[in-house]
């Protein structure tokens, strides 16, 4: 399956786990959610990174270990 129907970040993290991906995210409410959560992560820290929101390193290493976190609980559902 395609990865353009799945976020970018999220396929290369698991880019042996695309289908598995679709299919619990098509039936599983709470893992959507975790999907969610991550792109929202993933996108506060791509804005700090390239500047666009400025933030201390504190907090961009917090959203960094916070998505650490979700990815596992992501991988612990694959």
């Amino acid at each position: 399956m395609s990865t353009t129907h799945l976020d970018h970040a999220l396929a290369e993290e698991f880019p042996d786990k695309v289908e598995a991906i679709h299919a619990l995210k098509a039936t599983d409410g709470p893992f959507r959610e975790l999907l969610k959560q991550n792109r929202a992560l993933w996108d506060q820290i791509q804005q700090i990174q390239k500047g666009i929101a400025p933030a201390q390193d504190a907090v961009l290493e917090d959203l960094e270990k916070r998505r650490l976190m979700l990815l596992d609980e992501i991988a612990a559902r694959l």
